[in-house]
């Protein structure tokens, strides 16, 4: 399949589909490609219930009604969305008036022309860290390990362990304490790397008895034949081995972050991500931009508010290379009758 398009993102998590809706604000057409099954990123596929506390005006949502929220603001806009698909090559065509135009290539044989690439890859392609000196973990999966918090429900009325010491492990260390009927963090040391502020309410529940926390412990073995029954776990300090009862064992280790193809498109990188200006955010290839988690400059952050914030940048410089000497057609929505009749606002 051969298809034109205004804008190529590459990513339908959450900055992904925000370029959507800037591009749709200046009539640009976008077509989105992703390898997972559907839209959401690592918001729908890693954490779709855990709480999202820092979109402006929103007090709280979950990271998949976040993204269910993105999906309902674009749907005015023309858009084309293509899951299931890597992208494995790009591949420059001849230019005019200096304006590169793209071609890439997916591995389903689909073929896109354009002169813009977004890459909101976030992370890159991923997968979790297993616990170090466990044999062959993920014969538990579903039967009492897990890596990530698909639904909350699953761990209703269980003895739940966590083990971890970032955010993930100790923000839903609070959630999880809700529901479960007891809830244990383990971590190596009693020092966390999360926010302050959900460490505090994690050791305020540790003092009233609804968390228990084990340090400086790691665990030595899963117990269980058919599913999860119990853990094994080792002190530190004392190097003995303490046997507990478990239904679910929840690993949140981190992620292995793999750039894939994007490593073969001479892009230039620093720490895995892609090194961009803060102008437009475009990479050292001219019409390749990167935008959210995946690119990397001085002062960078990795907030979902900050990709948002440079693909609305991205875009102005995308319509700029596709009407070369035209003015960007920026407004306030507030004033734009004819977008609000779009959006379906006006009166």
């Amino acid at each position: 399949m051969k298809i034109e398009t205004d804008i190529l993102v590459i990513g339908a998590g959450p900055v992904g589909l925000f370029t959507v809706f800037e591009a749709g604000l200046l009539g640009l057409k976008c077509t989105l490609i992703d390898n997972l099954d559907k839209v959401g990123g690592q918001c729908s596929e890693l954490y779709p219930e855990k709480p999202i506390y820092d979109i402006p005006g929103v007090p709280s949502q979950t990271a998949q009604e976040h993204v269910d929220a993105l999906i309902e603001q674009i749907k005015p806009f023309d858009y084309n969305l293509h899951l299931s698909q890597r992208v494995e090559s790009i591949e420059s065509l001849s230019s005019s008036e200096d304006i590169t135009t793209w071609c890439v290539k997916t591995n389903e044989g689909i073929e896109c022309i354009t002169k813009n690439i977004f890459i909101a890859a976030g992370a890159g392609s991923f997968e979790p860290r297993r616990p170090p000196n466990i044999e062959d973990p993920d014969q538990f999966i579903a039967k009492g390990v897990s890596y990530a918090v698909k639904s909350i429900n699953d761990y209703k009325d269980k003895n739940l362990f966590i083990f971890g010491g970032g955010d993930s492990a100790l923000d839903w260390t609070v959630e999880l304490a809700k529901v479960a009927k007891s809830v244990n963090l383990v971590h190596r040391r009693d020092e966390f790397r999360g926010a302050q502020h959900t460490e505090a309410q994690m050791r305020e529940l540790v003092k009233s008895g609804a968390v228990n926390l084990l340090t400086p412990f790691q665990i030595e073995k899963i117990n269980g034949i058919d599913k999860v029954d119990g853990v094994t776990l080792k002190n530190f300090d004392t190097k003995e081995s303490s046997d507990y009862e478990a239904d679910e064992l929840l690993f949140l280790f981190g992620l292995n972050k793999k750039l894939g193809p994007i490593l073969e498109w001479e892009l230039e990188l620093e720490a895995k991500k892609i090194s961009v200006n803060t102008e437009d955010f475009q990479t050292n290839r001219d019409g390749i931009f990167a935008v959210g988690d995946i690119n990397n400059y001085p002062g960078k952050l990795d907030l979902i508010l900050c990709g948002f914030h440079e693909t609305t940048l991205a875009v102005q410089k995308a319509y700029q290379r596709i009407f070369p000497g035209e003015r960007v057609p920026f407004g306030y929505t507030t004033s734009n009758t004819k977008l609000q009749k779009k959006l379906g606002v006006a009166e």
